[in-house]
């Protein structure tokens, strides 16, 4: 579970980082569920490092839409 939860929560980083391309901003509303769903998974294995990046995802990923409205 640790594995899998660090898995997650890289792609789940590599998601919030795709989300910050213009255009590309809808794309938080798939990664923010995915993020959870692997901060849920990193618990379960406490896996710290999988826990810290999903938490990052699913905050930044966030703020993001907030500011540009859900939308872009």
């Amino acid at each position: 579970m640790k594995t899998v939860g660090l898995i997650l929560g890289v792609l789940a980083a590599l998601g919030m980082l795709l989300g910050f391309i213009p255009l590309l901003g809808w794309f938080n509303w798939i990664n923010i569920p995915f993020a959870i769903l692997g901060l849920i998974i990193s618990a379960i294995g406490k896996s710290n490092e999988g826990m810290v990046l999903c938490g990052i995802a699913v905050v930044v990923g966030i703020i993001r839409l907030v500011l540009g409205g859900g939308i872009l």
